[in-house]
């Protein structure tokens, strides 16, 4: 028997731009298109790890930004690492910090050098730098790195999204020259490289052709889904994954809605992550395959159907939408607790419809039925 790989991507079925595939990585397997729940905290939250799991979850998103200010990546370390310290011994992928480091902090500071910030939870100073954020997701021992960038806000002066755009493919050698030195971490994780441009296509390019010529194990599409609208994500999407390697693996980043993934798909992307599932849950909202449900509706107080027929999850298969409703008015924690993994299973669910429709060449009507159903 072979031994597993470091880091390998295999597509297996194309159908249009949309594909499947497999990621093998010595922590397990990636079925792709791949949905990643947010495990922003080392937890996701009102979730137990083996219940993601049970939904379908092949890999889980980490945050470094949050990771770093508390507990600590040294902490954690010294605790075994991330997988030990959150009981989830399958792939995780650490974003760099950057995102959040420009929305959390509003005392920040821009170099060259890195970005210095104000910890959103108690005030201390720290400057986070590309070789930092490499640091960080060593020490917690992350599978797939991302590399540290800049994402501007998509209506920001055209010369500032330029220059903020350079500066990260500047970035992104450095956060590739920090994580080749950590041999060891290196020898068995993964390193994607984060496309930037914001809404202009010749940025785009040159963004995508700065990081191949640099190589990473995967690339990821930055800077969208920050208040641009589904129309101006797609009209990006329409041609930023095409210029991105056809033998590495595509990563949305921060999406997103259900038809936002199919729409994704549809363009040629892989890889996803975002907190709408989990945080609709935690709200009362409810994703199914006839669309969104908010539980919080007075219409459902004596509804004794369940909240999604068919669907496998406790919520559906075990609690009526009046006694979800209940929990959601009361504010029990059961409640979000149920609905967090009924939007995590249809996700699962969604993601493996799509991987099937492309397996069998009948994508596109998988993708109208989806539509019709879920959008009207």
């Amino acid at each position: 028997m072979s031994a597993v790989p470091r880091f390998d991507f295999a597509v297996h079925a194309r159908d249009g731009k949309a594909r499947t595939g497999m990621i093998r990585m010595r922590r397990g397997e990636i079925r792709t298109p791949a949905f990643m729940p947010v495990g922003t905290a080392a937890t996701v939250k009102a979730m137990k790890p083996e219940t993601v799991r049970a939904t379908g979850a092949d890999i889980l998103l980490g945050n470094t930004y949050h990771l770093m200010l508390r507990p600590g990546a040294e902490r954690v370390a010294r605790l075994g690492g991330l997988h030990t310290f959150m009981n989830w011994d399958r792939p995780i992928l650490t974003d760099s910090g950057g995102y959040q480091v420009m929305s959390l902090s509003e005392l920040r500071k821009i170099t060259e050098d890195g970005v210095t910030f104000a910890s959103h939870i108690d005030g201390s100073r720290h400057l986070l730098t590309p070789e930092r954020s490499m640091e960080i997701q060593r020490l917690l021992g992350s599978d797939i790195v991302m590399a540290f960038d800049e994402c501007p806000r998509a209506d920001a002066p055209p010369d500032v999204i330029a220059e903020s755009m350079r500066m990260s493919m500047r970035w992104a050698k450095r956060s590739r020259d920090g994580f080749d030195s950590g041999s060891e971490h290196a020898e068995r994780s993964a390193l994607f490289g984060i496309q930037q441009g914001a809404l202009d296509q010749a940025l785009r390019r040159e963004s995508a052709e700065a990081l191949q010529a640099i190589g990473f194990d995967g690339y990821a599409i930055g800077g969208l889904a920050v208040g641009e609208g589904q129309e101006a994500m797609f009209a990006v999407l329409d041609y930023a994954p095409d210029m991105l390697p056809q033998d590495k693996p595509r990563y949305l980043m921060g999406v997103g809605k259900p038809d936002d993934l199919v729409g994704a798909v549809e363009r040629g992307v892989d890889m996803f992550d975002c907190v709408l599932p989990t945080r609709s849950g935690r709200n009362g909202q409810a994703f199914t395959w006839a669309g969104p449900v908010n539980i919080r509706n007075a219409k459902h107080a004596e509804d004794s159907a369940p909240l999604a027929q068919g669907c496998p999850c406790d919520a559906c298969s075990k609690y009526s939408r009046a006694y979800l409703h209940h929990l959601v008015k009361s504010g029990e924690i059961l409640g979000a607790m149920l609905l967090t993994e009924h939007n995590l299973t249809f996700y699962q669910a969604l993601m493996a419809g799509m991987r099937s429709a492309i397996a069998e060449t009948r994508f596109v009507a998988f993708a109208a039925d989806f539509r019709r159903d879920y959008l009207r």
